[in-house]
């Protein structure tokens, strides 16, 4: 009886759904209470809580697409930053300066400039990222000597491994000489009885030359060099034994192939900044041009062995080639070394070299209307040349050297003895070279030299395009 209350309200219960009477306390209350069904209220604070998780991810994509938007500005803004940058190094030359300097700013690091030092926040803001390196492998370092206005025949630079460098030519030479001679004696001083040759040779030189260089390896390097020559002579003598006032005039010309040279250069170290560079060469000379000997000598009258012999004495002639000569008629050998020391902010070079003269034997010349005359075996002095000079980089295209060039030329020997009139020669030569570089692989070289002694040529102009490939 007291059962059938509950049993029809748990029958009843499904078909109402107002009310649910709880059921009968177990002996384990905590496991027979069944999960309470949830409520409207309760599914209204869920979704308001997804929406609201929802709109703070919306947020946060927001910050985040603006904050990569800024970060591209930022990048932006450094690569204009850094084009400013080398614009401004390229603008003042640092580029060049470093390459003349042999390296002094590039050893500093990739921060490192000529330009006062920045913040060290800056610095790190636009420093590029370090270039990935093969891991136990070092960077190659530059080990060339640096580049300067060359105003030698040696350059300073040699050519790199595998190019070719075409280096076309030309030189104008002009030399004025005056002699007097006296043959005679004194009766008080102030009186000379006897006769007086008083001369005077202008030479016009000009050589055009075609230079090829070819880099064997990145320290050694070959030379071929062909010159093609003009010469020009005018004498103005007072002939002697004449006992003549008057002045004669006589000119001369040639032209032909000059003597074809071959050069091989090798760099002795490896220098650096405040380390000087060291250059070997050596250097062979042909005999190639039409020698002095070759051509026909106005002797007949001339020679004293002729001179002696003539009754009486009413003709001279002259003495001289009827034709210039191209070449020396000599083999030469020439080593020598260059060396370059870079201290900023120039770069100081200088040069020694010794040219030695192969004798020739069984030498003849050309007598006009006289056949050949025996001369035996002719030994022209050896050179010892001395050179120094520094250059300077103006900017990144223009740059200009300055120096001297020294050179003890001794005296030329026949059969042994020492041919009489030939006495040692110092020759000093004080020269002004500037270079334009119009690109990597075409520069212009101008070099001016000025006589600074009597036998060497009053002025020389040489004019060099060198052309790599």
């Amino acid at each position: 009886m007291l059962g059938l209350p509950v049993a029809a309200q748990q029958a009843g219960a499904p078909a109402g759904g107002a009310a649910v009477t709880p059921a009968p306390v177990a002996s384990n209350p905590i496991a027979s209470v069944p999960a309470s069904p949830q409520t409207p209220a309760d599914s209204a604070d869920i979704r308001k809580k997804v929406a609201e998780q929802g709109d703070r991810i919306e947020a946060m994509r927001s910050q985040i697409s603006a904050q990569m938007a800024q970060l591209d500005a930022m990048k932006r803004a450094l690569a204009e930053q850094e084009a400013d940058y080398q614009s401004l190094r390229h603008a003042v030359g640092i580029d060049v300066l470093d390459k003349q300097r042999a390296g002094n700013i590039a050893a500093g690091g990739a921060g490192a400039s000529a330009l006062p030092m920045p913040a060290a926040d800056s610095v790190a803001a636009v420093a590029p990222a370090p270039q990935q390196q093969p891991v136990g492998e070092a960077p190659k370092p530059d080990t060339r000597p640096p580049e300067v206005a060359p105003i030698f025949q040696q350059p300073g630079v040699l050519t790199p491994k595998g190019r070719f460098v075409i280096e076309p030519a030309y030189q104008f030479g002009y030399s004025s000489v005056d002699r007097v001679a006296l043959v005679g004696y004194t009766v008080i001083p102030a009186i000379l009885i006897g006769l007086i040759d008083a001369r005077q040779v202008k030479t016009t030189t000009q050589i055009g030359w075609l230079t090829g260089r070819y880099g064997i390896t990145d320290r050694m390097e070959v030379e071929l060099r062909v010159p093609y020559v003009w010469t020009h002579q005018d004498t103005v003598s007072r002939e002697i034994f004449t006992g003549t006032a008057t002045d004669n005039a006589f000119g001369t010309s040639g032209n032909g192939l000059g003597d074809i040279e071959a050069t091989i250069r090798y760099q002795l170290n490896v220098g650096g900044p405040d380390k000087a560079f060291y250059v070997g060469w050596f250097r062979v000379k042909s005999n190639s041009g039409k020698d002095p000997f070759e051509v026909t000598t106005d002797c007949v009258q001339r020679c004293v062995e002729n001179v002696l012999s003539e009754v009486p004495l009413s003709v001279t002639g002259t003495g001289l080639p009827l034709h210039q000569p191209s070449g020396t008629g000599f083999w030469s050998l020439q080593p020598g070394v260059t060396w370059l020391y870079p201290t900023d902010p120039i770069v100081l070079f200088g040069n020694v070299s010794y040219l030695y003269n192969v004798p020739r034997d069984n030498v003849t010349r050309h007598i006009l209307l006289g056949g050949t005359e025996q001369l035996g075996k002719v030994k022209p002095g050896d050179i010892v040349d001395l050179s120094i000079g520094m250059g300077l980089s103006l900017n990144e295209k223009a740059s200009m050297s300055i120096g001297y060039e020294q050179a003890f030329v001794g005296p030329t020997k026949q059969n042994g003895q020492r041919v009489p009139g030939s006495t040692k020669i110092v020759l000093g030569t004080l020269l002004l070279g500037g270079s334009w570089r119009f690109n990597d692989k075409r520069t212009l070289n101008f070099t001016v030299g000025v006589g600074v002694t009597r036998d060497t040529p009053d002025a020389t102009v040489t004019v060099r395009v060198p052309m790599m490939y």
